[in-house]
């Protein structure tokens, strides 16, 4: 497998554990991730949640029991997860993912105080 640079950190395994919505990357690095669904989901690399530039993302919100339903390789650089919710259009690169690893904490607070200042809630309506 290859990533997007010839640096960009390479799974060498990927599970879901879907009891607890989570997916586990085990990078060659010899770190290992377990990323929430939600957080996967609310931070997708797709258009539709970023936008085409900056200042057009939009605040997904709802997303507190949603499930990757399938998990489908791109190329040797990426794979792009089926939501329960229908998206599917984000394409998550090796390098998108471990970045998302080693920030977890840090989106994830992002999230939660965007969903505040909008007046919004993690629980479908």
């Amino acid at each position: 497998m290859a990533g997007l640079s010839r640096n960009s950190p390479i799974p060498q395994s990927l599970v879901l554990h879907q009891r607890s919505r989570q997916l586990e990357i085990a990078f060659d690095t010899g770190e290992t991730f377990r990323l929430p669904f939600e957080l996967l989901r609310v931070y997708s690399p797709s258009a539709e949640v970023r936008g085409h530039g900056p200042g057009q993302e939009t605040l997904q919100t709802g997303k507190r029991e949603v499930e990757i339903t399938a998990l489908e390789p791109v190329g040797n650089y990426a794979v792009r997860p089926r939501f329960s919710d229908g998206h599917d259009s984000g394409i998550y690169s090796w390098d998108i993912l471990y970045d998302l690893g080693r920030h977890q904490d840090e989106r994830w607070t992002d999230y939660l105080a965007r969903l505040a200042a909008a007046g919004a809630s993690r629980d479908p309506i």
